[in-house]
């Protein structure tokens, strides 16, 4: 029988500890994929019930939203119709008050 050096047998400890650690790290990465992916599903959701959900009849113009925006978010297509000061619907700016009326379709 032959003999096996001790540096023949210290490379295969270290080959086999590597190969657990990258399976590990495998594992590790999958269960991390799948909780973000779960976290992105719940605010998904989140945010499609906020983009449901009724406004105040008086509401109030944030940065960046349109009168397109906000007639979606708020369910009222007639904006501009309810709130004569509007005079340019393109001239609206953050803290311009508006009035909802959400259009109902029953």
């Amino acid at each position: 029988m032959g003999r096996v050096h001790s540096s023949t047998i210290l490379a295969e400890a270290v080959s086999l500890y590597s190969s657990l650690l990258l399976a590990l790290m495998l594992i590790l990465s999958c269960c991390e994929s799948l909780a973000t992916e779960e976290k992105q599903m719940v605010f998904t959701v989140r945010v499609k019930d906020s983009i449901h959900k009724p406004c105040d009849e008086i509401y109030v113009v944030r940065e960046g939203e349109t009168l397109h925006t906000i007639s979606e978010k708020c369910g009222d297509p007639y904006i501009v119709e309810e709130n004569p000061h509007i005079h340019d619907p393109d001239d609206i700016f953050p803290g311009l008050v508006i009035k909802i009326s959400p259009f109902k379709n029953k």
